[in-house]
């Protein structure tokens, strides 16, 4: 049996998908009644937050599987998927970003920092869980939070000089300069890489402004459903 062992999971995409696809769809709560020789209390209980939070993803990645536009990192549909090494860590207070490259591609993966394993989840928040805990606060177990905090101060961050661009209107110019940040994101990542499985939406693609360093790979990046170890 293969099991998943998750890193990221996307609540807000995954809600908004599933409203989509399946309306009916509700997540499992059960109602008990408890009677004791002096009260009579009801309460509510949810079952298993977590099982729920995965089952919910698995019905989209289902779903987009048999009716959506998947590609692969190299052909991008709508959505993409693949396996991956892949460098990660946090960028700024609520964001972690993954990057990776194949030989035609380089790869970058964002999203919110809230969505990572050890980050209180709005299942567990509808569970009745305390609040969220602070961005910083992730827990020691995953491995870039692990060596943030041993880690000695950095050196200065690698930056690429792109090459001029040439003659290109405002909005060609305006994707030369993103495609350029997701190349610099990528290249500033540090640490070891890890296996990962992943599926994502394509947010932008096109070639990379560094042709110079790169040749013809193109550069996408993507926000993910989900990214989970693949060992």
């Amino acid at each position: 049996m293969s099991f998943r062992y998750y890193l990221y999971i996307s609540d807000a995409k995954v809600d908004m998908l599933l409203s989509q696809t399946d309306p009916g769809w509700a997540r499992k709560r059960t109602s008990e009644v408890g009677l004791d020789l002096k009260v009579v209390t009801a309460r509510r209980s949810v079952e298993s937050a977590s099982a729920d939070r995965v089952a919910r993803l698995e019905r989209v990645v289902r779903f987009l599987q048999d009716h959506g536009d998947i590609g692969d990192v190299d052909e991008p549909g709508q959505y993409f998927g693949g396996l991956l090494p892949m460098q990660w860590g946090l960028v700024g207070d609520d964001t972690v970003y993954f990057g990776g490259r194949t030989r035609r591609t380089i790869l970058g993966l964002g999203g919110s920092s809230a969505h990572v394993l050890g980050a209180a989840t709005r299942a567990a928040a509808d569970a009745g869980a305390p609040p969220p805990p602070a961005p910083d606060r992730l827990s020691a177990s995953l491995l870039p939070v692990l060596l943030h905090r041993i880690a000695t101060p950095a050196d200065d961050d690698f930056v690429l000089r792109p090459a001029a661009p040439g003659p290109q209107d405002a909005l060609a110019a305006a994707d030369t300069d993103a495609l350029a940040t997701v190349t610099q994101a990528s290249s500033t990542l540090r640490g070891p890489a890890q296996h990962v499985e992943f599926l994502a939406k394509r947010l932008l693609s096109g070639p990379s402004p560094y042709p110079e360093l790169h040749g013809d790979r193109t550069v996408l990046l993507g926000t993910p459903l989900y990214v989970a170890l693949a060992d």
